[in-house]
């Protein structure tokens, strides 16, 4: 028994190894999952081009909130921003050197955010001005794209002179993303309002940019508690999922203190648990039927400083293939690599629980969904009713370990440890050629 526990611990950490080096750029629930930029030359002028950037979120479940994107990059050569409609540079730079008509950007380095809603007309651009705010493809594929134009002067004035920008990045708000360098590709095709004219950039390149968790953060940002109808027992997120209490970089207050203004909060001002999460994720096998069972989930935030607004929660267990129906939530069904139906991502319907709030009595959403049965495979043994993952707003939450399961009555908890260990290692080669092809 010693030596299979010896063993399990030595494959589970190779096991993680190999998690860790293969999610830097791939997300096993969203494998396609990325912010794609592309860059079209619609016109040359005297000393550049005037060209239109446009962003297309299409990650399933991950959004970029307020306050919004930024998107930054440097100049191969000594190019100067005309103008721009529908973005604005962060920094001028230094323009001293221009007299007259002063550019709107000098910095070879510049940082371009959105522009906020209700801006002027003439300052607006298609799928503009809102904020930053890019709505994840899965949730609004209509709101997650962005796009601005801009007048690009000192630069090639021809397709073999002009020079790409380099060193591209973006955040969404934060850190996370990783882009590639920029690419030409075939140029882009337009068609006019009536679909009988068809035009063509002069010049187009694109960049891909791709999340990781583990740039963010070393912790996670959510747990996972469990609890069932046959079970007394409630299995806990796990202790210091997201951090410790002693910590001196983690700051929380006790949940019966009272903040008499949210501005005396710090930013990551939490709600004191044994988990330090700002957000708990917990399910709940509520009934079992003839031909259905039932499962309840509760999103808590302790966050007295954050809503989230248009949350996703992305989860994945065997008998999503047979959801009959989600109460207060709305749901979408992923069909990963076309083959594997065992992914569903819920969110709020709009102007009802699309938000969730700040913590306190009302930081919570909760539904209950309906699943049927397929006999062949459904048991309230060795934890099947339970997720194998969960995700809230595109970030995976800490799972309890499953030798802490809720478990049937006189029966023993599901023990990892008594799972073959030839299984594991096919486990392993199959992840090993999975990151390969990545």
């Amino acid at each position: 028994m010693e030596l299979d526990k010896l063993k399990f611990s030595i494959v589970l950490t190779i096991f993680c190894a190999m998690t860790v080096l293969c999610a830097v750029a791939y997300d096993p629930l969203d494998p396609n999952g990325s912010i794609n930029i592309k860059w079209d030359i619609l016109s040359w002028t005297p000393d550049g081009y005037v060209a239109v950037v446009l962003m297309n979120n299409f990650q399933m479940y991950r959004q970029i909130m307020s306050p919004g994107w930024t998107l930054g990059w440097t100049w191969a050569k000594k190019e100067v921003i005309w103008s721009m409609v529908g973005a604005q540079a962060t920094d001028q730079g230094d323009c001293s050197n221009f007299k007259g008509n002063i550019p709107h950007c000098c910095k070879r380095n510049p940082t371009v955010v959105d522009l906020l809603p209700g801006v002027p007309k003439k300052q607006q651009y298609s799928d503009c001005c809102k904020g930053g705010v890019l709505a994840s493809w899965g949730q609004e594929p209509t709101a997650a794209v962005s796009s601005f134009q801009l007048s690009v002067g000192l630069s090639g004035t021809s397709n073999t002179t002009v020079a790409l920008p380099q060193n591209f990045f973006l955040l969404g708000p934060g850190p996370g993303y990783t882009c590639s360098a920029a690419t030409i590709v075939s140029p882009s095709v337009f068609f006019s309002s009536d679909g009988q004219r068809k035009t063509q950039a002069m010049m187009t390149w694109t960049v891909t940019c791709s999340y990781s968790q583990m740039l963010v953060s070393k912790n996670p940002s959510c747990c996972v508690s469990l609890s069932s109808f046959y079970n007394s027992k409630i299995t806990p997120c796990p202790s210091c999922s997201c951090g410790c209490q002693n910590n001196e970089n983690t700051s929380c207050v006790m949940s019966n203190s009272r903040i008499s203004r949210v501005e005396e909060a710090s930013t990551s001002m939490l709600e004191c648990t044994s988990h330090m999460c700002p957000i708990q994720v917990h399910w709940h096998v509520k009934a079992n039927y003839k031909e259905y069972w039932r499962v309840k989930i509760t999103v808590t935030n302790f966050n007295y400083r954050k809503n989230f607004t248009r949350w996703t929660l992305v989860a994945q267990h065997p008998n999503f293939n047979n959801v009959t129906r989600v109460y207060s939530f709305l749901y979408k069904s992923f069909m990963l690599f076309n083959t594997i139906n065992d992914t569903a991502m819920f969110y709020g319907n709009k102007k009802k629980n699309d938000m969730l709030l700040e913590a306190g009595r009302n930081g919570n959403v909760q539904s209950e969904i309906l699943l049927g049965k397929d006999m062949s495979r459904y048991t309230l043994e060795h934890g099947w009713v339970f997720p194998s993952r969960i995700y809230f707003d595109g970030d995976e939450c800490m799972m309890p370990p499953p030798d802490l399961y809720p478990f049937l009555p006189n029966s023993a908890p599901f023990s990892p440890a008594a799972s073959s260990t030839p299984a594991i290692f096919l486990i392993l080669i199959l992840l090993a050629l999975r990151c390969s092809l990545f």
